[in-house]
This record gives C-alpha cells, structure tokens and sequence, in this order.
C-alpha cells in the first residue's frame, strides 16, 4: 500500500466510524419541554367516519396506508401543525384535522417545522425533496385539501384560560427541572472522569472524531471519488424546538 493509498484509507476509516451519540441529561431539555407542553394539549379521539374520511381526501388506500408526506410505509400519525414551538404551545391541538399518517423518516426530519417548507426543501435531511421524491406537488395539494377539510382549532391564550399565577407556577417547574439536570450532568461529568480515569492505561485518552471533521473527511472523501459512507443518526434531541 502506498501513503497516498495509507492516507485515503484512513480519510475512509474515520468518515465511516462515528461513536454512538451520548444522550446527556442536558440535553433531554426538548424532550422535557415537549412533555410539559403535551401533557397540557387536549386530544380528541376521531370517529371511525372522519378516519375513512381523513384517508379519502390525502387518496390513501385503506388497506395500504402510506405516509403523506413522501409515500413510503406508514408508521405512525404525525402532528401536521406542531404542537411545541420556542419552547412554548402552538395552540394547536392533537384531533384528526392536525393528524396525518407518516413515516418515522419523515416525522423525525420535519420536526417542528412547517409542513409545506419542509417538504419543498432541498436540504432538509430526509424531506421527501431532498430525498428525490417525483410527486411532491401532488401530495402538496392533497394536504392543502386535507387544511380545508377540518379548520384546525387553536388554544390563543393558554395564561387566559389558567390564570396568570397557575401558568407562571408550571413554567417555574419546567426551569427547575432543567436547572436541576444541569446541576446532574455536573456530578455526572466528574463520575465518568474518575471511571475513565479507572480505565487501563492503553485505553485512555483516545480521540474522539467531531462532527465537523468527519463531515470535511466524508466531502474529501467524495470529492475524490471514492464510495463515502453514510454518517450516523444524530443525537435525539439535537434540533431545536
């Protein structure tokens, strides 16, 4: 092997290993928000008729229901209008006129994103354009469609229905159990210090490849032709609400 073979092999080593993500107790604070703001929002269970009607309009077959989204095997019903957006609810509820069959590709890379520029976007990891889906407009229409149908109902002031004390007193809570987690991730960062420190000498102190370099590495790696693999999922909570 010669050290431009050596030096490429390695280039293809490192884009093609990534360690697993490290769900930290920081950064549950999504997950804890979604929760406190879910755990408010009133769901209202469809009726067998709105169901077959809701499939009639985005043209599903009922014995293949597929995503609406991009077409691929349905997994799930996904909120169309999210109901969490900078950390506080939407007003948007979970009922059938907010509910659209998808897949778990699809749900995860839309997020809280609006539907409409999600789906058209080019560089959306995963939206059905990026990923090359040919009948993009089409499903378009049949979401714009499916907005006329059912009017979505929406909760404008949440503080105005509590009172002003009650909604102050449950984001009071939220701060806490995130300051909390904080104050956890500190001790925890000192545990696994000493654990590591525990470790057998040979074990130690290996680097760790960042994000951002095995991004660099994978784009060499292209644009040398070279067969890139593909990086990794990316920590759970890692887009913003």
């Amino acid at each position: 092997m010669t050290p431009s073979d050596s030096a490429v092999q390695r280039k293809l080593l490192l884009a093609a290993f990534q360690m697993p993500a490290v769900a930290t107790l920081v950064s549950r604070k999504s997950s804890i928000t979604n929760a406190f703001v879910n755990t408010l929002i009133p769901q209202i269970v469809p009726s067998l008729e709105e169901i077959e009607q809701a499939l009639k309009i985005l043209g599903m077959d009922l014995a293949d229901v597929r995503c609406a989204y991009c077409g691929d095997k349905m997994t799930e019903w996904d909120h169309l209008r999210p109901l969490v957006v900078k950390q506080r609810p939407t007003g948007y509820i979970s009922e059938i006129g907010n509910l659209v069959p998808a897949c778990g590709k699809c749900n995860q890379s839309k997020g809280n994103s609006s539907w409409r520029e999600w789906m058209v976007s080019t560089t959306a990891r995963h939206s059905p354009t990026a990923r090359g889906k040919k009948d993009v407009a089409e499903r378009i229409g049949r979401l714009e469609a499916y907005e006329r149908w059912r009017p979505p109902t929406k909760i404008h002031d949440f503080e105005a229905i509590l009172g002003t004390e009650e909604w102050a007193a449950y984001w009071r809570a939220w701060e806490k159990i995130n300051a909390d987690l904080r104050e956890c991730q500190k001790v925890a960062d000192d545990l696994r210090a000493k654990i590591e420190k525990a470790l057998p000498q040979q074990l130690r102190g290996v680097a760790v490849i960042p994000v951002d370099l095995r991004t660099s590495l994978v784009n060499v790696v292209r644009e040398n032709d070279f067969p890139a693999l593909p990086l990794q999922g990316q920590p759970e909570d890692s887009s913003p609400i």
